[in-house]
Parts: C-alpha cells; structure tokens; sequence
C-alpha cells in the first residue's frame, strides 16, 4: 500500500497585489506543499489565529502583520517563518526560538526605499503635487517652487539609506548634515557629511528626511518639542516608520504652521485607516508604505520564499535569523 505524504500548509500573508505567482513558480513545490496567498490584510482580526491556526509556514511580507508571542503561541503546527528581509521588528524572536521554530529571511535591496525619499523631496520642495492637480483642474501655474541648491538636507539616521539620500542631496548642490544616536563624527567624514547634534539638525534643516530604525529610544522622538525648533519653511520627510514621528503633534504643527510641509510613507497605523485625520490634514503627501515596493525588490523578496521552503524541506534551512 502507498501512503502518499502529508503535504505542508503555507500561508503568503498580505500580498497586496496579487503577484505571489509572478515572482516564483509554486508548481515546483506542489507536491510537497498546499499554498494559500492572502491579498487584503487579517493582522486585526480578532480571529487571526484561527485563521492561521493550521499552517506550518507563515511569509510575512515586511512588518504588515505583526507576530507576537500571544499569536505564536496560539499556532501549534507553526514550523517556519519567513520574513521578507533580514529584519522584522513585529515579530517576536525569542517567542519563535522557544518553540523551536525556525526564522529565516530573504535577499532584500535597498536602494528603492532612498530613492522613494527622494521623490518626495523633490514633490514637496517644488509643489508639483499642486501643480499637477491644477492640471487636471484646468488650472495654470498658480504656485511658486523653489530650488534645492544651497539649501540644507539633515539625515536623522546615516544608515545604507540616509548615505544614498545624502549622495543624492550632495548631486544636487546642497549642504547635507546628520546626526543619530549613535553617530559618530568619523563616519560623517567617510561620505563628506557633517555631523552636528541633535538641535542643529532639526534647527538647521530646510528639508529633514528619517532613515533612522524605530526603537525604544526613536519612538515618539520626534514630536511638538523639535517641530518648534524647525524652519517655519522646513519640509519633513519619513520613509522609515510611523512611530518615529509623534502623529498628533505632526499634524498639530502642520495645521498651525510650526513647519511648511510633510511627506509621508508610514503610518502608526497601516493600511492607514479610509477615514484617518491625516488623509485630511492640509499641506501632506502621503504614499502607501511603498518605499520597498518594487520590481527588484519583490522579485528577491517572493523567490526569496520559495528557496527558503525548497530548503526547509530539504532540511537545510537558510538566511537564519534566530
């Protein structure tokens, strides 16, 4: 008698658009596993473990779906977890390694975050969001843009992404600071940045732009306090995460005209709400968290599962993060 093995379930969580199966070929595997690829986002269902209760392998795309320990621990058949990326703040490590599960990531690239930034800067330094609208309005040049060069770029965080921005604000003829945390003045040297504290970089910039990681000490770290020190003029740009910035006193400052502008790309809350106040608040760009959402970038992420399952069930797993 033949007993066919048990195939493995796996859920693709929040592929927003639909293209699980145009970055990789799941036939390979069919097999070996039943796939499920959820297109909208569950991660506030009451019932989310109910949902997943049954698979053996979760690919979060990014920090969409938040797993906590609560979550893991309600996941019994869970094995394996992928993450798009080496890193995933939402997902509780030490709950994984407990159970034994193992987490693993992908190949990212991280030039399409920086240049998203950098878009915005240009949108937002020049008006064009208004201009183009007053197209489609019938309208002809009723704003007045202004020039990048000589002006102030600071980078709060000069990681891989703030380097990028600041070679980009460097081509354009502009004075790029930074300053972090953990900054130290050697590194500024290395990429002719200057470094400067922490007032200076909010007190200075025309346009401040975010690449630092939310943590417990940038949560909430800029809020009403910096936005006073800022340019009335200034522009602030997030293409990190939400949190970093104190929502409330953003949109306070900007209705009361503390600071000129906002572009943002993150949200404390994401999907960002239909009915949420900063989709009403005056004098913003806001895009869809789509900073990673590229060709190359998706193509390393999606193929990035599939290897990942091919060698799990090879028991050889890679990319491990725990």
């Amino acid at each position: 008698m033949i007993i066919s093995k048990k195939k493995i379930n796996v859920a693709i969580l929040d592929d927003y658009q639909n293209v699980s199966h145009t970055f990789a070929n799941w036939d390979k595997l069919g097999k070996e596993i039943e796939l499920d690829v959820f297109n909208e986002y569950i991660g506030k269902e009451k019932s989310l473990s109910n949902i997943l209760f049954k698979y053996d392998v979760l690919c979060l795309m990014r920090e969409r779906t938040p797993l906590p320990e609560e979550l893991i621990d309600k996941l019994p058949n869970l094995k394996l977890v992928i993450t798009s990326g080496m890193w995933n703040a939402s997902v509780d490590v030490n709950a994984l390694k407990k159970r034994n599960i193992i987490f693993c990531g992908t190949d990212t690239k991280v030039h399409s975050t920086a240049e998203l930034a950098w878009a915005l800067i240009m949108n937002s330094w020049r008006g064009l969001q208004t201009e183009i609208q007053n197209m489609q309005n019938g309208k002809w040049q009723t704003t007045i843009g202004k020039g990048l060069k000589g002006n102030t770029l600071g980078i709060f965080g000069l990681g891989k992404q703030g380097k990028q921005v600041a070679n980009f604000g460097k081509a354009f003829g502009m004075r790029v600071i930074a300053w972090s945390h953990n900054l130290k003045k050697e590194e500024c040297e290395e990429v002719d940045v200057e470094c400067v504290s922490c007032n200076d970089l909010f007190s200075l910039s025309d346009i401040l732009t975010v690449h630092t990681r939310l943590s417990d000490r940038t949560r909430g770290f800029i809020d009403k306090t910096k936005f006073k020190i800022m340019k009335k003029e200034a522009i602030i740009v997030n293409t990190s995460r939400g949190p970093i910035i104190k929502e409330q006193d953003l949109i306070d400052s900007l209705n009361n005209g503390t600071i000129s502008f906002a572009a943002l790309d993150v949200y404390d809350q994401e999907p960002l709400p239909k009915d949420h106040i900063l989709r009403k608040t005056k004098n913003t760009i806001l895009t869809p968290h789509i900073g990673y959402v590229s060709f190359e970038v998706y193509e390393n992420f999606f193929s990035g599962y599939f290897l990942a399952i091919e060698a799990f069930l090879n028991k050889k797993p890679i990319n491990l993060i725990n």
